[in-house]
Parts: C-alpha cells; sequence; structure tokens
C-alpha cells in the first residue's frame, strides 16, 4: 500500500516555488533574448504593479513610524547590555600579552 503525503502547506509552497525560481532564474537569464523577453514584461506589467503598491504605501509607511519608535529603544537597550567596548579593550589587552610573552614587536 502506497504511503500518502500530506498537502503541502502555504509556507512550504512559497519556499519550494522561492527556491526554484532563485535557482532557475540565473539559466534563464543566460538563454538568448532573455534581456528582450524580460523589458518587454517589464513594460507591460510595471503600471499594473505600480497601481497595486500605492494601496499598500500609506499603511506600511503608518506602520512603519509607528514601530520604529520602539524598535529603536530596544536597540538601544541590547547595545548597552552587551558591554561591547569592555571585550573590545579585553581582547586587544590579550593579544597584546600573547605578543609581547612571543617576544613580538608590536606594530604602532
Amino acid at each position: 500500500m502506497p504511503v500518502r503525503l500530506p498537502a503541502p502547506t502555504r509556507t512550504e509552497m512559497f519556499c519550494v516555488s522561492a527556491g526554484g525560481l532563485s535557482t532557475l532564474a540565473p539559466f534563464y537569464m543566460m538563454a538568448p533574448g532573455a534581456e528582450e523577453r524580460v523589458a518587454r514584461q517589464t513594460t507591460k506589467w510595471a503600471p499594473r504593479w505600480e497601481r497595486n503598491i500605492t494601496m499598500f504605501k500609506s499603511p506600511v509607511e503608518r506602520g512603519v513610524q509607528r514601530i520604529s519608535p520602539p524598535v529603536a529603544r530596544t536597540v538601544q537597550k541590547v547595545e548597552n547590555k552587551l558591554h561591547l567596548e569592555q571585550a573590545a579593550k579585553k581582547t586587544d589587552k590579550g593579544i597584546k600579552a600573547t605578543l609581547d610573552r612571543m617576544g613580538l614587536k608590536q606594530a604602532q
């Protein structure tokens, strides 16, 4: 009795499609006449895409304006908690100590 696979989810279909597209696109672009075909499709579809994008533009801009202050605060908090400057100084001190132990001269 053959084993039946479950139907793919939307996410799985999207990932497989994106992988196939990114894998096959270079081969398509190497084919003769590809530039002309892409240019023809662009002139056909670009006006439609631009019309449709304007529907999403203002809601996305409002969303970005709304979430950017909390994201900036979160980034600032994370940067302050990491102590990157202390880690860099400690690493530099360790490298210099190792070079001194080995008897190598440091470049100034």
